[in-house]
Parts: structure tokens; C-alpha cells; sequence
């Protein structure tokens, strides 16, 4: 063989070595791991549960439209009845249903069903998230009622009818209604009056009392929340909507709706509570106790790096000194054959 041809034949061994060497590190780096931002139960989790709790004047169906979005999307969720009854026994009956459900929730309120959340999520590590929907978020010792005469603009008392109703322990409690001939413009008035005249037949009545009662926990204090403002508002004040969101540090939006925003706007709706989830339904590791997941710090994406970069490492030691051998076997027959 002559030296000029084994030249040429090492050339292609060293050549073809240094192609392997490249194919290995390839393979090596595994595909980027998907943003947990895809998902909103955090990186790989099952997405929280929502809970819609609504307020005075309305029931369950209130949310139907937000209901069918959030299902489409695939979130699970309740709509349980709200009592009404009073802000403490509302909020511990809430709780309960709280205590059924099996991981994250995003827990939500309308009107006085804010009040409700702020008292019945209080401590409650389950909760990762409250959204506010025209709602109140009361402070310890603050009534709805005193939120809602906070600022100027609620025309709701001269809307409402009030009903004696009889309490369990004796005694008589006043349920308040919206008038029906009132409850479209106070109430709905962006939503069709054919669909106002059963709201209003079927609507909920709240006692009284109920919206006068104070609050005792405040669970917007140590909680992420999220604010949906309805400038168009009758019973809740903007005013009084945003000083309770800016207290609150919550993420906030604004809506041009009545104060039936769930029904003439579940869409906009929805999407707040899809935010919410988004960023703070996260699934709790173990390493990270503190609700923090490798998706919230980075460090997921930090240590799946560091594995690809590892086993990059490792073959790339490999194929190199496999190259470096044949550079070395080429040098020494090449020598030889002079």
C-alpha cells in the first residue's frame, strides 16, 4: 500500500470517527422538556379543581356559561349553593365542600360569595388561588354592606324587597330580594330581559344580616388573587371594587359589564380564572414543600439541563478518545511507511 493511500484511508477513518462523535451528542441531549405553563396544574400535573361560589340574588346557574367553558378546557368544577344565610355559616359550609375535593383549587366568588371565599379559604393550603368576580374581599371587621356605601355609585337599596322569614332558633330574620320589575337594570342590564325574568324569578334571596355581618378572616392576605372589576356596576361601586383589588395585590382586569358579568361575559370570566390557574394551581414536590414547583423556580429547567449536559459529557470523553486513538494509530503507520 502506498503511503499516500493509507494517508487517505485514515483520513476517512478519522473523518467518519469525528461523525460518530457528533451523532452520539445529538443523542445525548434530550428534546426540551415542555413549559408547565401549557398546563395549568403545573409541569405533567392534573389540572385544579374550580370552585365557583356565587352571591346574593342568584344561584348555581349564574355560572353556566363559565361552567361549559372552564369543562371544554378541561378543568373539573363545582358550583355548590351558597346558603345566604350568614357570612360565618356560609363560609364553614363552603369549607366543607372545600374539604371533598382531592388536590389544588381555585376557589371563586361573585358579589357576597367574595366575602365568602375570603372567609372560608383562610389557612387552607388546598386553595392555591382566589378569584374575585365584582365581588367583595373584605378585610377582618369590614361588612359587605359597608364595602358596598364605601364610595358612592350602588342603587341596590331602594331596588330591594324585604320578606320575614322565620329563624330555627325562634325569632324572625328579614330575607332581601331584588324587586322584579327593578332586576334587569339593576342587576343584569347587559344581559336580554327574557333571560332577566327567570333570573329574577328564580333568584336567591340573602338575609340581611348575612350582609351585615363582619368578617373574621381574610384569606386575600396570604393567598394570590385575581380581580375582575365591572364598571358598569349597580350594586358593588367600581370605586369600591378597586380599592379592594389594590389592597388586596390582586391581578386585576377591567370589564364593561353589569354586575352579572358571569352571564353577559363568562368568556372574559373564564379567561381570568384560566390565569389564575395557570400561574398558582401548581402541584406541591416534595422537594419543594412550599408549594414552589421546579416550573415556579426554574430549577426544572436548570436540572434537566444539567442531566442533558452530563450525559453529553460522558459520550463526548468517550468518542474523543476513540478519535484521539485513531489520530494516534494514523500518525504511527503513517511514520512507518515513509
Amino acid at each position: 500500500m502506498s503511503t499516500a493511500h493509507g494517508i487517505r484511508r485514515h483520513r476517512q477513518r478519522l473523518h467518519g470517527a469525528a461523525a460518530a462523535f457528533a451523532v452520539a451528542v445529538l443523542c445525548a441531549v434530550p428534546a426540551a422538556p415542555a413549559s408547565a405553563e401549557g398546563g395549568a396544574g403545573g409541569a405533567g400535573g392534573a389540572k385544579p379543581t374550580i370552585v365557583l361560589v356565587h352571591g346574593a340574588f342568584a344561584d348555581g346557574s349564574s355560572w353556566n356559561g363559565v361552567i361549559t367553558r372552564l369543562k371544554q378546557a378541561g378543568y373539573p368544577v363545582i358550583a355548590p349553593a351558597n346558603p345566604l344565610r350568614g357570612l360565618a355559616s356560609d363560609a364553614e359550609y363552603i369549607h366543607s365542600v372545600l374539604k371533598s375535593v382531592h388536590g389544588p383549587v381555585v376557589l371563586v366568588g361573585h358579589s357576597y360569595g367574595g366575602a365568602v371565599i375570603s372567609e372560608a379559604a383562610a389557612g387552607d393550603a388546598q386553595v392555591k388561588a382566589l378569584v374575585y368576580v365584582a365581588a367583595f374581599a373584605p378585610a377582618e371587621g369590614e361588612s359587605s354592606l359597608e364595602l358596598s356605601n364605601k364610595f358612592p355609585g350602588s342603587t341596590l337599596g331602594s331596588a330591594l324587597k324585604n320578606v320575614p322569614f322565620p329563624l330555627p332558633g325562634g325569632g324572625t330574620g328579614t330575607d332581601q330580594y331584588i324587586k322584579a320589575d327593578k332586576f334587569h337594570d339593576q342587576f343584569a342590564a347587559d344581559v336580554p330581559r327574557s333571560v332577566t325574568d327567570l333570573m329574577a324569578a328564580t333568584q336567591r334571596p340573602v338575609a340581611a344580616s348575612a350582609l351585615q355581618e363582619k368578617a373574621t378572616k381574610a384569606a386575600w392576605k396570604t393567598i394570590p388573587s385575581w380581580t375582575l372589576i365591572t364598571t358598569e356596576d349597580r350594586n358593588i361601586p367600581p370605586a369600591s371594587q378597586w380599592f379592594m383589588a389594590r389592597r388586596a395585590h390582586a391581578h386585576t382586569v377591567e370589564v364593561k359589564a353589569s354586575h352579572a358579568v358571569a352571564v353577559s361575559q363568562p368568556g372574559a370570566v373564564t379567561r381570568l380564572i384560566e390565569q389564575a390557574s395557570r400561574t398558582t394551581a401548581t402541584t406541591t414536590t416534595a422537594a419543594d414543600p412550599s408549594g414552589a414547583t421546579l416550573a415556579d423556580s426554574g430549577s426544572g429547567r436548570q436540572t434537566t439541563h444539567a442531566v442533558a449536559l452530563g450525559g453529553t459529557a460522558a459520550v463526548s470523553v468517550a468518542a474523543g478518545a476513540a478519535v484521539v486513538r485513531l489520530g494516534r494509530r494514523w500518525r504511527s503507520e503513517a511514520n512507518s511507511g515513509r
